[in-house]
């Protein structure tokens, strides 16, 4: 399936935070270049810190990454140019983003 050139959106409601104009495919990663709407601005820092958190070398900071990244599934959406995908994991730096996505909701377990 290809990607490049699709648009993904990011809501928080029904106000946009942006748009992911996709440039790479790898999977189960895509990425591309992030374009702020009118609600980036309330969701920013919840991104900054979730990032600032991932730490590959810091396993006990992994929960408080965790609890960043809850509230910001909590706040926000992703759509890809089919509709709304269920489950994702998305970071978003300045005017880059990148995400994996799955068609079904993640288990628990």
């Amino acid at each position: 399936m290809g990607h490049d050139g699709a648009v993904w959106r990011v809501h928080a409601g029904e106000v946009a935070v942006g748009e992911i104009r996709i440039e790479e495919a790898g999977f189960p990663w895509l990425s591309g270049r992030f374009t702020a709407g009118p609600g980036f601005a309330a969701v920013r820092d919840l991104f900054a810190r979730e990032l600032a958190l991932a730490d590959p070398e810091d396993d006990a900071g992994w929960a408080q990454w965790e609890s960043a990244y809850d509230e910001i599934q909590a706040r926000v959406s992703l759509s890809s140019p089919d509709g709304p995908v269920p489950e994702f994991l998305l970071h978003i730096e300045g005017d880059r983003a990148w995400f994996r996505w799955s068609d079904e909701p993640f288990e628990d377990g």
